[in-house]
């Protein structure tokens, strides 16, 4: 724990938090090795810092160390950055320049935001990581380099692998060491202490009195989400010790300076744009699912009730049927609405070859009180039915999701786009529910 202490003072951490920690330690112990770390944690979380702590415990740190953001360098020139370029490789390369790797040989390479690094870049770093070798560009002499390779990331790379943006290959050989970085709001025990400080440096700088927070308004700056991290809280501390007219600020006044620290960012349904929208078609798809099962078992219900009504197994037509009341019991003058259901005395109908049912009487007899007598089945405990097993309906919504997609599939003749113009989602979208659930 003392180690831990003095290396938080050395590099200017602040904090208690257990998660803090956790990742302090891990990035510690992996500091004298010479495996790749990946960091991941959003951004403004100090990635960068635990880069630096790990170089400088490790045996290169009498090298170089540099950090590169490959999100402010573009697609065009990245690989010249990273691995250099011959004479007249390109226009404008009126000399040979060393890239990154070969100027740091022996040091250290902070790879930040290694998400938004371009695919061909990414297949010329797995080289280097693999075997540690690298060609210029324009020129095809193997270069050979020796330097460690810190990654970090504010995005989820396994979700970019899965829209072809990231290679497999590359994400597990970078994240040989994961470390995550916790954000501030999942340690907000350190908001306050970080306030502090950021507030205290602030007013050392410029020689005024630093500002102080009493409980509430404390318990408003813990309670914010804080999607800026470090970076915003910074932001905000320097802020108010700007703006503050009183140095013992509390909530309303902390408030009138940073208002907004009432908001709250709450997570909302993606918008329905190409790829990013794939979610909004699968619930399309399973609310036009829904709809159907809904319209069978109200054809179910009313094929039922025209079946008691009538006491004739035949089965009716659906169409029809919707259009049809569903009484149990229906009064005499039911005969003038159902002109075709005659009165049947001792009619018997076959359930397969054998159950006889009978009417005992007829079946819009009415009573004094105008309802008629219900059907009742003679010797019902003797007659010898079928033994019937009951089917639970499969509620699965993958497997009614595959259902739907051959139903439209058969009905279109195996042609796809019409299939997927049926289900109202693209064809796009239908190629790759058939390759996900092997429909091939």
């Amino acid at each position: 724990m003392s180690e831990l202490q003095s290396i938080k003072q050395r590099f200017g951490i602040i904090g208690q938090s257990p998660l803090l920690d956790r990742a302090l330690s891990t990035a510690i112990r992996v500091a004298p090795t010479d495996l790749t770390v990946l960091l991941s944690g959003e951004s403004g979380v100090g990635k960068e810092v635990f880069s630096r702590v790990i170089h400088s415990l490790s045996a290169r740190k009498h090298n170089k160390f540099i950090a590169i953001n490959c999100g402010a360098i573009p697609e065009g020139t990245i690989n010249s950055e990273l691995f250099g370029h011959e004479k007249g490789a390109f226009t404008g390369a009126t000399n040979e320049r060393k890239g990154y790797f070969e100027a740091y040989d022996g040091g250290t390479i902070f790879l930040d935001e290694i998400g938004e690094m371009p695919l061909d870049t990414q297949s010329y770093l797995l080289r280097v990581l693999e075997n540690g070798e690298f060609i210029r560009v324009g020129s095809s002499t193997t270069l050979k380099t020796d330097v460690r390779i810190i990654a970090a990331t504010n995005v989820n790379l396994e979700e970019r692998i899965k829209k072809g943006k990231f290679r497999e290959d590359l994400y597990y050989r970078l994240s040989t060491v994961p470390i995550k970085v916790p954000a501030l709001r999942e340690r907000r025990e350190d908001i306050y202490i970080l306030f502090r400080k950021f507030a205290v440096d602030f007013a050392e700088k410029y020689r005024i009195q630093p500002v102080q927070l009493d409980e509430k308004a404390r318990q408003l700056l813990e309670n914010y989400s804080w999607p800026g991290n470090i970076r915003e809280l910074k932001n905000i501390a320097e802020q108010v010790s700007v703006l503050a007219e009183e140095r013992a600020l509390g909530a309303e006044e902390l408030l009138r300076v940073a208002p907004m620290l009432l908001n709250r960012h709450l997570p909302m349904i993606p918008e329905k744009n190409g790829i990013e929208g794939t979610s909004m078609q699968e619930r399309e798809i399973l609310y036009k699912l829904l709809f159907d099962m809904k319209g069978d078992l109200n054809d179910l219900k009313t094929l039922v009730f025209e079946l008691i009504r009538t006491n004739n197994l035949n089965v009716p037509d659906t169409q029809h049927l919707r259009v049809l009341q569903s009484p149990v019991f229906a009064p005499a003058e039911a005969k003038e609405s159902f002109p075709h259901a005659e009165p049947i005395f001792q009619k018997e109908a076959a359930i397969g070859s054998r159950a006889v049912i009978s009417a005992r009487e007829e079946n819009f007899a009415t009573e004094p009180s105008g309802m008629a007598k219900p059907i009742i089945l003679e010797h019902a405990e003797e007659a010898d039915f079928d033994q019937l097993e009951v089917m639970e309906e499969n509620l699965s919504l993958i497997e009614n999701e595959k259902e739907l997609i051959r139903r439209a599939l058969r009905k279109h003749g195996g042609r796809r786009k019409e299939a997927a113009h049926e289900l109202g989602i693209s064809e796009r979208t239908l190629y790759r529910k058939i390759k996900e659930y092997d429909m091939q």
